[in-house]
């Protein structure tokens, strides 16, 4: 372990490194200098020290397991209601990639009830081996007997790297996994690689989404991550599958809970923002609530729905469902109009992924043009007219992008 020392000798006892230290991890004694258990090695006592009797002594890292064990990349197949979810399908396509710069292998875990014609078909997305526990008591999620057998399976096939997403049954398993496994999780992914020494580099916003910060886990196997639905595209089918479906042995003991499920309300499926294929975004720059008025009509004539940021949210414009962004929902268009979207890093970070994206704004020098396929710099308010008038003049999209 890294901690803090002192050259007694060197040490005048001045007491300078006391009143430096903002965590009181200092303490001057009659004749000695001793760092306490609040000290968080943050070196501010070694700047302030004016006869540099302070360093940080580092400790040797040292790999708690023998990471040449662990290979391939194992993806969680989510299902509900017997039908695996997109999201999984996402993951096995960035499983693929990660598993391809490191020359190994693709596989699944799924869990369900009757869950063999699901199983064959993730074969056809890829996967080199689908683990299938099927059961009538993993019909629906439960999280003892889930995290049970995922992680006995993980005992058993030592994968390198655990994928899932970022939902609320992933983000409800994921963590119980990682503690029992005894290794790191990071939350809601936004982009995944990997180094030639297996290492993989897990990105994600942090400090409120102020920056993009890039976490290893260099010590520990495996690794894992969850990743939101819609923010990697999903892996392509193939014509001949190569992999093969392992039917495990569900071990009855693994299946006990303390949880008791008294009553069951079967899903009822929504339409959600992030299915939309059309995305009509309004930002801070649209002024007044009645401009999602002008852009829900633009959407209306596209097929499209409206979207907004944050501070809509915030003023009360628009409900919290319909935001785009890293605290919002993650989309992934065919075509993304930001309308008076300055193009903040959180927002943009729910929305880089649409196929076309189309950005309106008064401000030549905003950022959401670095992240936009086509822009305009304008005033909405005449811009967005001017597309519905050629949209109901029957102009079609080549109309309306050469508005303006």
């Amino acid at each position: 372990m890294s901690r803090m020392r002192v050259d007694q000798e060197l040490c005048i006892l001045c007491g300078q490194c006391v009143e430096a230290c903002p965590f009181n991890g200092v303490e001057l004694r009659a004749d000695t200098i001793e760092f306490t258990d609040s000290c968080r090695l943050c070196r501010v006592c070694i700047k302030a020290c004016p006869v540099n009797a302070i360093w940080l002594e580092k400790a040797e890292p040292v790999d708690t397991v023998d990471k040449g064990q662990y290979k391939g990349v194992l993806v969680f197949a989510e299902q509900r209601q017997g039908r695996v979810q997109p999201v999984t399908y996402e993951l096995i396509g960035k499983g693929l990639e990660l598993a391809g710069e490191l020359g190994e292998e693709v596989v699944v875990f799924l869990a369900g009830s009757n869950a063999a014609s699901e199983a064959d078909a993730l074969l056809y997305y890829g996967v080199d081996r689908v683990y299938l526990y099927d059961h009538p008591a993993l019909e629906r999620f439960r999280i003892e007997p889930y995290t049970a057998l995922m992680v006995d399976l993980v005992n058993q096939i030592k994968p390198n790297i655990i994928l899932m997403g970022a939902t609320p049954v992933g983000r409800s398993l994921a963590p119980r996994v990682a503690a029992r496994l005894r290794t790191g999780l990071t939350a809601d992914c936004t982009f995944l690689d990997v180094k030639p020494n297996g290492d993989l580099v897990q990105t994600r916003p942090a400090f409120g989404g102020d920056v993009m910060a890039q976490i290893i886990t260099p010590r520990h196997r495996p690794q894992m991550a969850t990743v939101r639905h819609k923010v990697m595209p999903m892996a392509e089918k193939v014509s001949k599958p190569h992999g093969e479906v392992v039917s495990c042995n569900v071990d009855e003991r693994l299946l006990r809970s303390g949880i008791e499920i008294l009553g069951f309300k079967p899903y009822q499926a929504v339409s959600s923002i992030t299915d939309a294929e059309v995305i009509i975004a309004a930002g801070r720059g649209i002024g007044k609530p009645d401009g999602l008025d002008l852009l829900g009509e633009l959407a209306a004539l596209l097929g499209g729905v409206v979207g907004v940021t944050r501070p809509l949210v915030e003023q009360g414009w628009a409900d919290y469902t319909r935001q785009i962004g890293m605290s919002g929902r993650t989309v992934r268009p065919k075509l993304y109009i930001a309308c008076g979207i300055s193009g903040a890093i959180q927002h943009v970070a729910g929305m880089r992924g649409s196929d076309v994206i189309f950005a309106i704004n008064t401000d030549p020098a905003a950022p959401i043009f670095d992240a936009a396929h086509y822009g305009l710099v304008g005033d909405l308010y005449e811009i967005v007219p001017a597309m519905i008038d050629a949209l109901k003049k029957g102009g079609g999209a080549d109309a309306v992008f050469q508005t303006g």
